[in-house]
């Protein structure tokens, strides 16, 4: 299974939903790999710490070998860390896949992605963490998974720029990945006394829009875990969001909660 969580817009959440899913995934017991897509490297910030200053090998260096021809190439798992979760790893990011995207663009490597995690198939799950446009990183993501997760903030231009978003996954499956599904719209910062929230989100299931069942709400002890560079379900388990961040990991795996 591979999941990327993808919203062109900023601030929805990608990274701390990728991070702690991905940790949840491991704590069930599979052998799970998070890809960090984005080149502020935030999930690998999140997931490591001040060792995320010191990887030797990344992301960007996968990317930047294949540019080049080279007889002996690395193996896959080089390019993958060990993170202080047990059974969850890492291929992590690096501020350099910012400068490499156009040459990437230029000689045509969409497909790079899947196939270095064609070669990690000993992983039983894989979260895919993307920047915040859409751009060859995020397209390579979905040419890669087979399920798309959504972030959804609750306030009006989200809801706008969730309908182009929508449209444009809609052309990826035409045009590169058939296999591609949209498992759902994860309603993130959720205010449950609010009126705004809960009108746009009865309006979009109203629409017929896959919207999940369970909603994450805003706390600032994300920002805490952020800072401790621990996932907030394991930094604050028994914490409402990190309930809730189980209550959605069982939802999406079609486990009743626990």
């Amino acid at each position: 299974m591979r999941r990327v969580i993808f919203n062109q817009k900023g601030g929805v959440g990608k990274t701390t939903i990728a991070c702690n899913l991905a940790a949840l995934s491991a704590a069930a017991g599979k052998r799970t790999l998070l890809v960090d897509l984005d080149p502020q490297a935030n999930s690998t910030q999140y997931m490591l710490g001040d060792k995320a200053n010191s990887l030797e090998l990344t992301l960007a260096d996968y990317y930047e070998e294949t540019l080049n021809f080279i007889w002996f190439p690395k193996e896959a798992n080089a390019y993958v860390h060990a993170t202080p979760i047990d059974r969850l790893a890492i291929l992590p990011a690096h501020e350099t896949l910012g400068e490499l995207m156009a040459r990437l663009e230029s000689r045509y490597k969409i497909g790079k992605l899947k196939d270095v995690l064609d070669q990690l198939s000993e992983y039983d799950a894989v979260y895919i963490d993307t920047p915040p446009a859409f751009n060859f990183y995020t397209l390579s993501a979905l040419i890669a998974a087979d399920r798309c997760l959504i972030p959804f903030d609750c306030d009006d231009f989200s809801r706008r720029a969730l309908y182009r978003l929508l449209d444009r996954v809609r052309e990826v499956q035409q045009d590169h990945n058939r296999n591609l599904n949209v498992e759902g719209i994860v309603v993130n910062h959720f205010q449950e006394r609010a009126k705004l929230p809960k009108a746009l989100v009865a309006e979009l299931t109203g629409e017929g829009l896959p919207i999940l069942e369970n909603r994450l709400s805003h706390s600032v002890s994300i920002r805490e875990s952020h800072q401790k560079a621990i996932p907030l379900v394991n930094y604050a388990p028994n914490h409402k969001v990190s309930m809730q961040f189980r209550s959605l990991f069982h939802e999406l795996n079609g486990e009743e909660k626990a």
